[in-house]
């Protein structure tokens, strides 16, 4: 497609609510196809004042919170000095989830103040998809350090790249049991049978099922224990990170889809070349190009829109960037809502979009306390049905539109439109000119007439930002 006709197609209200956080009084959108890609393939825009730590120095900091735990719990029971460690350790916790508090809210600043926000909605979409929330205290706390370190800086590369670094993430080796994974043949299980916990094959289940291939496609059973017995040295050290130690590998070789992989001494080199070449699969090319079009564009994608992502994906290995331009420049990408065509918005998109519309302050986000956040994010996200960045299983939350469309939700909805706007902006803006930012020139004359007839600022935003329009994208 040229670009002289996908600038034809180009909407600039849809630019914003259906590939970003949605409209801003505030920050202008992207005027073209061209813009967007620009901006993609450009260098991220600072978050003033925030920086997130290395996995380096993540691994540092919970080091020294569990610390504090082992040391007050070695003390004596009943003990002054007990009590007195232990009140060390609540405040350094209580610390460490005000800090995670804090890296929320500087997500949600980017997307409320980014003039990109292709890319925020990309981390999103690629977090989602590489889902490891953490099951114990230390992974709760380094969730977050996932999506930053091993999401975030490849989602305008190689898919390749984020698959060997999100997969092999420590956060992702805990997730999936891979830490407990032995080769039943391995040296270690040899010497140490009292201790073998057998081979684990969820990572390589999940690898094949879900982060690259997808389901129904050319792999066996055959290839899932293969792909699992060459991951069988992978496992994640507390001080050292992911770690891959020879002694608790199956021996010997392994076949992937008909490719061998290892020798008699595997390394981690080998994994690193199977992730390469499950990255580089048609399979992978047209699953990963399904689920990019299906969460941005519709449930039902036209055809020819996959086939030309796919296709792109296969001449540049993967090229992230050129995928998602091959979208944007797609006609069927900017067919409007009314042709059947657009998502119902999540709950996360709901709430992040309305902050934006509503150019809620940087300083309120940066510097929300962990109980604020709970109060007008955590627990409205829980009860619309989609808790921060929790999903029930590896696959990530649902993209069906049925999913999210329930009583329950949409009741949570309103209660969070009439009550959370008026708690972050105290002078709320004038529901007429807020259906302009919200909706655009082209909103509904019966959204315009409602919100300039009702009877307060608090309830004429709420009924903007529930109006169908603005669930839709």
């Amino acid at each position: 497609m040229n670009e002289e006709h996908a600038e034809l197609v180009f909407d600039p209200d849809m630019a914003q609510t259906r590939f970003g956080y949605g409209r801003s009084p505030l920050v202008p959108g992207p005027r073209d196809v061209d813009e967007m890609v620009a901006q993609l393939r450009g260098t991220e825009e600072p978050l003033a004042g925030v920086r997130f730590p290395s996995d380096e120095e993540m691994r540092e900091r919970i080091a020294a919170l569990m610390g504090k735990r082992r040391v007050f719990r070695s003390a004596a029971e009943g003990s002054l000095e007990r009590e007195r460690l232990q009140k060390q350790y609540r405040a350094a916790r209580r610390a460490a989830f005000q800090e995670i508090a804090g890296w929320t809210g500087a997500t949600l600043a980017r997307r409320v103040w980014s003039r990109d926000g292709l890319r925020e909605r990309l981390v999103a979409f690629w977090a989602d998809h590489f889902s490891a929330p953490g099951k114990n205290e230390r992974y709760k706390y380094t969730a977050p350090s996932h999506v930053a370190n091993a999401v975030r800086p490849h989602v305008a590369g190689r898919f390749e790249e984020m698959l060997i670094a999100a997969a092999l993430h420590p956060q992702m080796l805990h997730y999936l049991d891979q830490s407990t994974s032995i080769g039943p043949n391995s040296p270690f299980a040899k010497a140490k049978p009292e201790k073998h916990l057998g081979l684990n094959e969820n990572l390589a289940r999940e690898l094949l099922e879900l982060h690259t291939l997808g389901v129904g496609s050319s792999y066996t059973q055959y290839d899932v224990r293969q792909l699992a017995e060459l991951l069988s040295g992978l496992t994640a050290h507390p001080n050292k990170g992911t770690v891959y130690v020879t002694k608790r590998t199956e021996p010997g070789s392994e076949t992937v889809l008909g490719k061998e992989y290892g020798t008699r001494r595997s390394r981690i080199s080998d994994v690193e070349s199977a992730l390469r070449d499950l990255a580089r699969h048609p399979d992978t090319a047209r699953h990963l190009s399904r689920k990019l079009a299906v969460h941005f564009v519709s449930e039902t994608p036209d055809e020819d829109l996959l086939v030309s992502m796919a296709a792109r994906y296969l001449e540049t290995d993967g090229d992230l960037v050129e995928v998602v331009e091959a979208m944007l420049r797609h006609p069927a990408s900017w067919h409007p809502v009314e042709h059947g065509i657009g998502n119902f918005k999540q709950p996360e998109l709901f709430v992040s979009s309305a902050l934006r519309a509503l150019a809620v302050p940087l300083d309120q986000l940066l510097t929300v306390r962990r109980n604020r956040l709970d109060q007008l994010l955590g627990t409205p996200l829980r009860t619309m049905g989609q808790p921060w960045r929790q999903p029930i299983g590896p696959d990530g939350f649902s993209e069906e539109d049925v999913h999210w469309i329930t009583a329950q939700g949409m009741a949570a909805r309103l209660q969070w439109a009439l009550s959370v706007p008026t708690a972050l902006v105290g002078d709320l803006p004038d529901p007429r000119a807020f259906v302009e930012t919200a909706l655009g020139p082209n909103a509904p004359a019966a959204v315009r007439f409602a919100a300039g007839a009702a009877e307060n600022r608090r309830e004429g935003i709420a009924l903007v930002l529930m109006s169908p329009g603005f669930q839709r994208v």
